[in-house]
């Protein structure tokens, strides 16, 4: 088990003044001992039988929605009234590939939510709709409306794609306590399809011009529980996320590898890595990876933008004693073996973190593993305790690199 203060102490007294400077500048929280990236117990389940793996299950203790200081919002994330919204960094320039574009919503298997009014729209609805999979569009009237959720949405794995498609007029709102969207390969209640459901193919969540809004997952962190991912939660199979906004999206404030106030992605299809692109997520917080978060899974982070998400646990993975754990990655927080992160064309600012990574915290405990940050502008995201670059923390197999930066600037 590898400790980060070996790898600060070797990074030399720059780093030390960085820390130092973010301390003066009060981002961080009180001094805390560095530790092992990796919490014992996040391992990859076995392979289960039809009817045996254990059921996620939520804390009946975290029913309500902690206190926690909202993050300040920024302007210009959605359109006028009337008009469909578009997210994302407007001038990013990464080349995207078809795999991460937004797909055709004709076809079969199609159900259109809504019968042209916004009273017709609702949250019963979204969650019939997401469990038929297929495609999905809404039919609520000329102009933006929002659907409250009251449950969470789910995939039923044998549905090979289930495609979202908001049209840019639609936001599903959490109400401040509902995760939004939900898909578990491993979860016996949305039906086994493989003896082995990490890692497996599918099947694949698409989400297009959708805004998500107000999500919040208060499930608390333990082996068996479905923890993180306030808007999204995603385990095994595909998940790509086009032209959407996450806003003021949330999941529990502690805990030492609980993360994804927007998404939380784990043993995903190794074929594939997760999109996102041309997506905006702004006031997100969690207690690590108040944005993005994963455990064995790969990013393709295309022309987004990521502002005033806030990692606000504290006391690292494992925590610390006294602590409840986590802090690390303002926006982006993954961690698994031999992955690799893209982050091209985006703009990361005014993400914080009281403990590693203000922006981004990049962690490979086996295997290669690269973050690659390109055509990309970081600024401004304080990390509380340490970091080995302007706001970022990267590691790969127990030491510590930068970013492979491409016409980038991270300070």
């Amino acid at each position: 088990m590898r400790h980060f203060g070996r790898g600060l102490a070797a990074a030399g007294a720059g780093v030390a003044a960085v820390g130092a400077a973010l301390v003066l500048a009060g981002c961080g929280a009180g001094a805390h001992l560095a530790a092992d990236p990796h919490q014992a117990g996040t391992t990859r389940p076995a392979s289960p039988q039809p009817g045996a793996h254990p059921v996620a299950q939520t804390s009946s203790t975290a029913t309500t929605r902690p206190t926690a200081t909202p993050g300040t919002t920024a302007p210009g994330t959605t359109a006028p009234p009337g008009q469909p919204s578009r997210y994302g960094n407007a001038a990013g320039t990464a080349a995207v590939p078809q795999a991460a574009q937004a797909v055709g919503t004709v076809g079969p298997n199609h159900h259109v939510i809504g019968t042209g009014s916004p009273a017709s729209c609702t949250s019963a609805a979204v969650v019939t709709a997401v469990a038929q999979g297929g495609i999905i569009t809404f039919n609520c009237g000329p102009g933006p409306v929002t659907i409250t959720m009251t449950a969470t949405a789910k995939v039923v794995n044998t549905h090979r794609r289930t495609v979202i498609d908001g049209g840019g007029l639609v936001t599903l709102s959490g109400g401040g306590n509902t995760r939004i969207l939900y898909m578990n390969t491993c979860d016996p209640q949305q039906i086994f399809t493989t003896s082995d459901c990490w890692e497996q193919q599918w099947p694949q969540l698409i989400v297009q011009n959708l805004t998500l809004t107000d999500a919040y997952s208060a499930v608390i962190q333990t082996k068996t529980s479905d923890y993180g991912g306030g808007a999204i939660f995603a385990e095994g199979g595909q998940l790509k996320v086009v032209n959407s906004g996450f806003i003021d999206d949330s999941c529990y404030p502690s805990g030492p590898d609980l993360g994804g106030g927007a998404i939380r992605a784990l043993g995903m299809w190794q074929g594939a890595p997760v999109y996102i692109t041309s997506d905006s997520f702004r006031g997100g917080q969690c207690s690590n990876g108040a944005a993005l978060s994963s455990i064995d899974a790969a990013w393709d982070v295309f022309n987004s933008f990521f502002v005033n998400n806030r990692a606000v646990g504290w006391g690292q993975n494992p925590q610390q004693a006294g602590t409840p754990g986590g802090g690390s990655g303002g926006a982006i927080y993954t961690d698994g073996d031999s992955y690799n992160v893209l982050i091209d064309g985006t703009i990361m600012r005014n993400n914080s973190a009281r403990e590693g990574g203000g922006a981004v915290f990049f962690v490979v405990d086996g295997g290669a593993g690269t973050l690659t940050i390109e055509n990309s502008r970081l600024h401004d995201n304080p990390s509380g305790q340490f970091q080995n670059a302007p706001g970022i923390f990267d590691s790969v197999d127990g030491h510590d690199v930068g970013p492979v930066e491409i016409q980038s600037t991270v300070n």
